[in-house]
């Protein structure tokens, strides 16, 4: 099994739909920076229902060593940076981010970047959810943004035809 580190957004959108523990039955360990908790707690405190970190067992928060100096002048956040600082020190890790920088950013680095849509592509291949289509429509309507046409690559990655 893989070992993934995750940015808040995949837990986040996981949570919202009932899905957070795909991550501890496709991953074998899975890591978070403290600025996720940081940037979760502040959620909690302005009323969102979000997950509290210390309450998933197979969730780890480490601290990474330093932040590449390069990324601090770009436009990404404090977890986004320290989520991928960590994934240079464990390369052979998964790095699961949604932001299309951030994305980038880690590919660049030369990291195996997944968002929180592979994720339940790998999940859907495990058996661990039976359809894709009502978890992706689950997303949309907690607040991920998914387009039209990333729906249906996603579906039809699945093996789930969407109707046109």
């Amino acid at each position: 099994m893989l070992d993934a580190i995750t940015n808040t957004s995949p837990l986040l959108y996981l949570y919202r739909i009932g899905q957070i523990e795909l991550f501890s039955q496709i991953f074998a360990d899975v890591l978070t920076v403290p600025a996720v908790v940081a940037e979760l707690r502040t959620g909690r405190e302005k009323g969102y229902d979000v997950p509290r970190p210390k309450d998933y067992k197979w969730l780890q928060v480490v601290s990474p060593q330093s932040v590449p100096s390069e990324w601090l002048a770009g436009d990404l956040g404090k977890g986004e940076l320290e989520t991928m600082a960590l994934a240079l020190e464990h390369r052979e890790s998964i790095v699961v981010l949604d932001d299309g920088l951030a994305r980038r950013t880690a590919q660049k680095a030369g990291l195996n970047v997944w968002g929180t849509l592979r994720v339940l592509l790998e999940a859907k291949k495990h058996g661990f959810i039976p359809q894709m289509t009502f978890i992706v429509d689950a997303l949309r309507e907690s607040g991920m943004w998914i387009s039209d046409d990333i729906r249906r690559r996603i579906l039809t990655l699945a093996n789930e035809y969407p109707e046109e």
